[in-house]
């Protein structure tokens, strides 16, 4: 009794603490986090930073009006609204048309004309065309349709989180303050403020969805208030416990957060029934409450400290996975897991044990019909091994062709929450503007050149000119256009005029004035040194492997077009970082989904002693993986960084019900029985926690189909589906297995405990 009590409060204490470091919890969301760490890309990618800036320090708003942007009113509004953005925080400057001038040479200096002449509207038709013709303006500063204004605000470089707040705070503000018919945002802070609210409010429902949904089942299981009351309660402070934790070492909750309550909820829900339906089978055996309890702890216990530990060594495998995101959840999930382990065998047992069998579940007519279940089932996999194993192989073809149907050419629509504004305006600038994926060129100027010398320009000019030909990549600049911009005013502004000028002679006297050009931003285009140039762009978000496919092609044009004599292209920016993920997804889920089994496997031989038994325990886990892939390649979803993680967590979760039905069966083995009364013990005792706890883990994981988040769906219907057919597989085709592998040497001992009969009742479960 003072041990139980002494648990009770170290753990209400652990309980307080945990609450106080919950609201230390942090959520997190950007893009660099999605990197591919120890890349060599991403390397060259900082250094060409370092260089020039990062390619995603923007925020844009559009303003749309129907009827057309030439309208002297709405003009004169947004002008006023583009002077206003430049006092928002952490912006440093701020463009739009309105502000645009053209550069005109006069015989006494340079000035500028304005593209808009906002308070002339006898000259916006002619300001209309011209401006429709300006490739510098089209996608990027105005809509195709004419319909359509943009702000463009350069942001200062590494915005964090808060104040990406306070900037979008700001911004919403100044917003209200005019009348616009329609707007929408893109950038960087936009997409930091708006995911982790969403991060935020779908961990909330997900905890509140699971909770409801597994109190439920548990009261269909025990029917009994104490029995739902605890367990709730040790999974309650499970949850607890694991973002205390959190919060109290600082380990942010990025991407995939909403995951962690589900998670928690059904690990935390699968131990507890393990361990109360063994401890209210020892009280039914007539055993009292102390014996009954360490019985369930040296039994059970046992068998669920192998599946946490297992269960966490899948999730370690996300370990070897190069995105930040990834490896963190693998590693949060894996304590996650344990810190439920803990908790219910100190926690629950030390309540639990103060409980009859009767406060803790209600007897009925149901527990005999699992226990005829089960005897039929027994009977089934004895009767017919060679259909359950002709079945398996039937699958595995099925699988093979399904897993040859899966790609990776996902899009960012397609993890964008569904619903949502931030959709809505992601796909506004996709289908309206340039969209937001970066294609960027680093251009390495040669030795005994510089970025500025007229036969480099015209190198980049036949770069920029190229990549215009492909109708997804949009907004193109470089160098080049400085130098059109310049040659287009020596012509007194005429649109014919946008070329380079013929001669080096013309183009060294442009070069002299180059940095005298308002608006011609060469600080971005050219390295201080002049040793590199920089072509930008943005491409349509068409999915991963389609771009890496058009990269591929334009690499092609360069080696045959570009002189590498003067100057070599190299592809880099933030969109190739995280299509990079795609190719290092399926290298890193199969060396860590091998390394987990290699460690898993060395558990079940030391667990067993018996490498027979390493195979019975290993090949039904395989099976889920590959329905798993075959579910994908099936369904066409494609397989990007949120959804890798389900083969870990298949892999992990899957080999809990293995571990406890070979654990039942060794325990019959060593009290004598043979390999087929070993068996039917098993189905009847073990049987019915593993379909339940399969059924928790069933439903507790579909809740992810409330989320607004598209991975987090993926990652719910299909961990629910492949546990399904695990929780087949062992029941299935472990039995035929052992039956194959392992046989009975004929000794006196289990000639006679195979004579004495066997009582379907031998165990009654809850």
């Amino acid at each position: 009794m003072k041990i139980r009590i002494a648990v009770i409060v170290i753990f209400t204490i652990l309980a307080a603490v945990s609450g106080f470091y919950l609201t230390k919890l942090k959520f997190s969301f950007d893009f660099e986090q999605f990197f591919p760490q120890g890349d060599e890309d991403l390397a060259y990618f900082r250094e060409f930073v370092q260089q020039f800036e990062t390619d995603d320090n923007f925020m844009l708003v559009a303003v749309r009006r129907q009827e057309g942007i030439f309208q002297q009113e709405f003009l004169e509004k947004f002008h006023d609204y583009t002077l206003k953005t430049r006092d928002l925080p952490h912006v440093v400057q701020s463009m739009s048309l309105t502000k645009f001038g053209y550069p005109v040479r006069t015989p006494f200096a340079i000035t500028t004309v304005p593209a808009i002449h906002i308070n002339n509207p006898e000259r916006y038709q002619s300001d209309s065309l011209r401006i429709m013709q300006d490739e510098r303006f089209k996608y990027n500063l105005i809509s195709e349709d004419g319909k359509s204004l943009v702000v463009f605000l350069k942001m200062e470089e590494g915005v964090d989180l808060e104040q990406s707040k306070g900037f979008m705070r700001a911004l919403n503000a100044l917003t209200a303050q005019y009348d616009f018919e329609e707007f929408h945002y893109l950038g960087r802070p936009y997409f930091q403020k708006e995911l982790v609210e969403m991060q935020i409010r779908e961990v909330v429902k997900s905890a509140i969805i699971s909770g409801l949904l597994v109190s439920l089942i548990l009261f269909l299981i025990f029917r009994r208030f104490w029995g739902v009351f605890i367990s709730l309660l040790s999974i309650g402070l499970g949850m607890l416990f694991f973002l205390g934790f959190m919060g109290a070492f600082g380990r942010e909750l990025s991407a995939m957060a909403a995951l962690y309550p589900v998670l928690m909820i059904i690990v935390g829900t699968s131990d507890v029934i393990h361990i109360l339906s063994k401890y209210i089978d020892e009280l039914r055996r007539g055993q009292p409450k102390g014996e009954a309890i360490a019985i369930t702890i040296r039994e059970i216990g046992l068998a669920t400290l192998l599946t946490s530990i297992t269960t966490a060594i899948g999730f370690t495998s996300l370990m070897a996975n190069r995105v930040g995101p990834i490896k963190d959840f693998g590693i949060n999930a894996a304590i996650g897991v344990m810190v439920a382990f803990i908790t219910v065998i100190f926690f629950t047992t030390a309540v639990v044990s103060m409980f009859s069998a009767d406060q803790i579940s209600k007897i009925g007519k149901r527990h005999a019909n699992w226990d005829t279940f089960m005897l039929w089932l027994h009977r089934f996999t004895r009767l017919q091994p060679n259909r359950i194993a002709l079945g398996a192989l039937a699958v595995v073809g099925l699988c093979a062709w399904g897993i040859s149907m899966i790609n990776t050419n996902y899009e960012i629509i397609d993890n964008m929450p569904r619903g949502e504004k931030i959709s809505e305006d992601f796909r506004f600038f996709e289908q309206q503007i340039s969209g937001f994926r970066p294609l960027e060129f680093a251009g390495y100027v040669q030795e005994g050149y510089t970025a500025n010398d007229f036969t480099v320009v015209q190198e980049i000019d036949k770069m920029e000119q190229h990549l215009k030909k492909y109708a997804d990549i949009q907004a193109v600049g470089s160098v080049a256009m400085v130098y059109k911009s310049i040659h287009q005013m020596y012509r007194g502004g005429n649109p014919d005029a946008w070329h380079l000028p013929e001669t080096e002679e013309q183009f060294e006297q442009y070069r002299r004035i180059a940095d005298k050009v308002p608006q011609a931003g060469m600080n971005v285009l050219v390295s201080k040194d002049e040793t590199m140039a920089r072509v930008t762009s943005r491409i349509r978000d068409i999915g991963a492997d389609s771009i890496k496919s058009m990269s591929q092609q334009i690499d092609r044009w360069i080696a045959a077009n570009i002189n590498p004599e003067i100057i070599q292209f190299k592809m880099t920016g933030t969109g190739l970082l995280i299509d990079k993920n795609a190719e290092y997804i399926r290298t890193n889920l199969l060396v860590g989904l091998g390394i987990a089994t290699l460690i898993i496997a060395g558990l079940m031989t030391l667990l067993f002693q018996d490498l027979r038994m390493m195979l019975v325990a290993l090949i039904p886990n395989v099976f889920p993986l590959i329905i798993g892939g075959a579910f994908l390649g099936f369904t066409g979803v494609e397989l990007e960084a949120g959804v890798s993680i389900v083969f870990s967590v298949i892999f992990g979760i899957a080999v809990d019900d293995t571990i406890h039905f070979l654990s039942k069966f060794k325990l019959a083995r060593l009290k004598g029985k043979n390999v087929e009364d070993a068996l039917q013990i098993t189905f009847i005792e073990a049987g019915k926690p593993i379909v339940l706890t399969s059924v928790v883990l069933f439903f507790g994981f579909l809740v992810m189909l409330f989320s607004v988040h598209p991975p987090s769906q993926t990652v719910g219907w299909l961990i629910s589906l492949t546990l399904l057919t695990a929780v087949a597989c062992d029941l299935l085709l472990i039995p035929v297995l052992i039956r194959w592998l392992i046989k009975d040497k004929p000794t006196n001992k289990q000639v006679e405990t195979a004579m004495q009969p066997i009582s379907p009742a031998e165990s009654v479960l809850p």
